[in-house]
């Protein structure tokens, strides 16, 4: 019975000793066969020992196209995987392979549990970058329940009847996205197995704490705004912003700018144009007669938008309250009543032109207007003389023959509506009454020479002429 068991247990150890060198043979063959990788070879982390080029390609290849995942590692060993294949991911090996075979090759083709026959070898991934943003805003990171924004502290946005105030910091867990997905497409690239968003710096951090001196001079700034008031005059009438409105304008600060919304800056400006202005409109004139006429005309008052809201929006960043005039394209003389108490008035019904100086009539005369019935009608309205000039010869329009419709010479030029003016006229012995029905001037005001001589004297450039029947 012993001799039965010896015998078998010997025939055993035969067979297991065969099996060795067959297993031995087999791998001195591998080992020998100069077109494969030696046992044990691992390229990019992938085994392909025993394997041609092609055929390591192809496992390789295969390897991250079926195998692949991605972890990602957060906070309080939280993970999270995104699989290649969710994603499209491939990894195409461009070169390298026959070296690594070659390089085995001259040394001596060594393998076993001693040698180190892993490699790394430039490759070209790939993957779909649009299912890969949805895998990320899918992450529990970066949407999930448990995601508390980190919020940096700020100044309070404006509340009516409330003070600006800041509002503290909160640390909370949330990922920024783009570090997020630079660090993914990173790892992605280089074939990593894992993401650490700590170490990568994908979590969002504070910047800027409560007690930060910069948020609370914006804070200090910002409530100043909110107590400073502007005054506008208009003569004997104003304007008050206040600063609850101003604040209403504030958009934010940036570099310890106080923004303003300038639409609104530009609404405000434009409601006081609107109020205000008078260039061009309608206005009540007091004649010489008692009589109250609206006239129009340029002359007159005029804000200058553009750069009325940009001096706004100047004021109001530096907090301080003021009494201001906005600036003007147009100024008159007065900004009760535009022309004032000084200026000159033609009424052209009774043909007769007044000057007051300071209110105080200091000059007057008859005088011949426009041929009504020829269609030189003077126009009435609000004007400005332009200049004055001595000497000077009035020309009508130039005719086919290259002479003038007419040329008359004056002492006194005082043109206040383009060719339109004041002159002496001492081809006349008649002034007042009808004569310009039919016998009038081509629209200028004709004035008896002493007469013109006087008002030369007293008129400058910019002194209103008022015009009116």
């Amino acid at each position: 019975m012993n001799r039965k068991r010896n015998h078998a247990g010997t025939i055993g150890k035969i067979m297991f000793l065969a099996v060795l060198f067959m297993l031995a043979g087999a791998t001195i063959a591998l080992a020998d066969d100069a077109s494969k990788f030696v046992p044990g070879t691992k390229i990019n982390g992938v085994l392909v020992g025993g394997m041609t080029i092609d055929e390591a390609k192809v496992q390789i290849e295969g390897f991250y196209g079926r195998e692949y995942n991605l972890t990602i590692k957060g906070k309080g060993s939280k993970t999270e995987v995104i699989k290649g294949t969710d994603i499209g991911y491939q990894v195409v090996i461009t070169d390298g392979l026959k070296k690594v075979l070659e390089d085995q090759n001259a040394s001596g083709r060594v393998a076993g549990p001693a040698e180190d026959n892993s490699h790394s070898l430039k490759s070209t991934v790939s993957f779909d970058e649009q299912k890969l943003k949805e895998k990320l805003n899918g992450l529990s990171f970066v949407s999930g329940q448990s995601v508390v924004s980190t919020v940096n502290a700020r100044v309070s946005d404006w509340k009516q009847g409330e003070p600006f105030t800041i509002i503290p910091e909160v640390q909370g867990n949330s990922v920024n996205a783009g570090k997020l997905e630079e660090a993914v497409k990173s790892a992605l690239t280089q074939e990593l197995k894992e993401v650490n968003l700590e170490e990568s710096g994908c979590y969002d951090i504070v910047t800027v704490t409560k007690d930060d001196e910069g948020l609370k001079a914006q804070c200090d700034a910002l409530n100043r705004v909110r107590e400073m008031q502007i005054t506008y005059a208009f003569g004997s009438r104003s304007e008050v912003l206040g600063g609850e409105e101003i604040c209403s304008w504030i958009t934010g600060i940036s570099d310890g700018v106080i923004q303003v919304n300038t639409d609104k800056a530009a609404a405000y400006v434009k409601s006081l144009a609107d109020k205000y202005d008078t260039a061009g409109r309608g206005r009540n004139f007091h004649t010489a007669s008692g009589r109250d006429v609206t006239l129009s005309g340029a002359y007159g008052w005029q804000i200058n938008q553009p750069a009325e809201i940009a001096e706004l929006v100047a004021v109001i960043r530096t907090g301080q309250s003021q009494t201001r005039e906005p600036v003007y394209a147009k100024a008159a003389a007065d900004r009760n009543n535009d022309w004032g108490g000084t200026y000159v008035e033609a009424d052209l019904a009774a043909q007769h032109v007044y000057m007051y100086k300071d209110g105080v009539l200091v000059w007057d005369a008859p005088c011949v207007t426009g041929n009504v019935s020829k269609n030189h009608t003077t126009p009435e309205g609000i004007y400005t003389l332009s200049y004055k000039q001595t000497d000077r010869i009035l020309r009508g329009a130039k005719q086919a023959d290259g002479t003038y419709e007419y040329e008359s010479h004056v002492d006194y030029w005082m043109p206040f509506n383009g060719g339109i003016g004041f002159h002496d006229a001492d081809w006349r012995n008649r002034f007042g009454g009808t004569i310009y029905q039919n016998n009038g001037s081509h629209g200028c005001v004709n004035l008896p020479p002493k007469k013109a001589k006087d008002l030369y004297s007293l008129v400058y450039a910019g002194i209103p002429v008022i015009c009116h029947y």
